[in-house]
């Protein structure tokens, strides 16, 4: 993205010239969609989706915000909800369409949940395992001591954890021995012993893997105001999945699935750990939850063949 503001936004456009302009985010960016508009470049917001406190925001400076959304800019929403607001803003009418979330549209190898039991049976075999995905800072302490309480009822039980971000890597299996976890990285290559209680895994673009080799997931950002990740990948999986209350950036992914019997939303660590449990206990509810994770990806799959017929259109 080039800075906003005009002559940087101008030099961007002569040196690109794109014929089509596909945006991800959901912040507006006045100067980049007006330019848009005087050089006649279709420009469509993908999946796109905004906040009830964000329209309020947005409102206070709804004339910029009117003729920014008023220069032939197309919206591809991800529901009614989130179109009707972008309405509400200017967006016009005949160029705001509901085509849903392409995240639904996701695609796993053919082979990863083979590839996962092989990784399982390599590393973590006979164990129940838990894994916290993307954990944020201030959430590994609070899933330490959930793990504390769990492995009271499963002392097998082994914790995965992977934090969201590389930089802290080290700080998080440095915790997990403080907290008295015999602990391996990821990045060490070796199996875990019977003594081992934590995972750490301290490597990129492995998490897929590591779901297929789990029995049930909690997805983080969520006990913290991260406002959560995406629960998708192991609801797409088959694996049972929970997470905590602040999940607005997933609101709709969070209560489709939350609905639909396929996750679990909790409040607080007491009601993690009881969940938890549950499923670690209970091999035929984790096939169902999981299951109905399934089915719900399925059912919402198609935004992205929406999306590409709305770019041909343009095109």
């Amino acid at each position: 993205m080039p800075f906003e503001t005009p002559n940087a936004v101008k030099n961007f456009y002569d040196s690109v010239n794109p014929k089509i302009a596909l945006i991800m985010e959901t912040e507006i960016w006045p100067n980049l969609y007006h330019e848009c508009g005087q050089r006649k470049i279709p420009l469509v917001l993908v999946s796109a989706r905004i906040s009830s406190k964000s329209v309020d925001n947005y409102r206070r400076f709804l004339p910029l915000f009117r003729e920014t959304l008023s220069h032939g800019i197309v919206i591809a929403a991800q529901s009614e909800t989130d179109a009707e607001r972008f309405r509400s803003l200017g967006a016009a009418p005949e160029r705001t369409w509901v085509t849903g979330n392409i995240k639904f549209d996701i695609e796993m190898p053919d082979d990863l949940e083979n590839a996962g039991k092989e990784f399982r049976r390599d590393n973590f075999e006979g164990r129940p395992v838990w894994i916290a995905a993307s954990t944020h800072e201030g959430e590994d302490e609070l899933l330490l001591d959930v793990f504390a309480g769990l492995r009271k009822q499963f002392p097998g039980c082994l914790l995965v954890i992977t934090p969201r971000h590389p930089e802290r890597f080290e700080t998080v299996a440095a915790l997990c021995l403080q907290h008295g976890y015999q602990t391996v990285l990821r990045s060490e290559h070796a199996a875990c012993t019977p003594e081992t209680a934590v995972y750490v895994a301290d490597t990129m673009g492995e998490l897929p893997l590591l779901y297929a080799a789990s029995d049930v997931a909690f997805v983080g950002g969520s006990l913290v105001r991260h406002g959560g990740h995406n629960l998708l990948e192991p609801a797409a999986l088959g694996i049972p999945v929970v997470t905590g209350p602040h999940v607005f950036n997933f609101q709709e992914i969070t209560d489709l699935l939350v609905e639909a019997g396929a996750a679990v939303r909790i409040e607080n660590t007491e009601a993690l750990l009881q969940t938890l449990a549950g499923w670690l206990g209970d091999a035929n509810e984790r096939h169902r939850v999981g299951q109905q994770g399934r089915q719900v990806v399925e059912r919402n799959r198609g935004a992205l063949q929406d999306v590409m017929a709305i770019i041909d259109r343009y095109l």
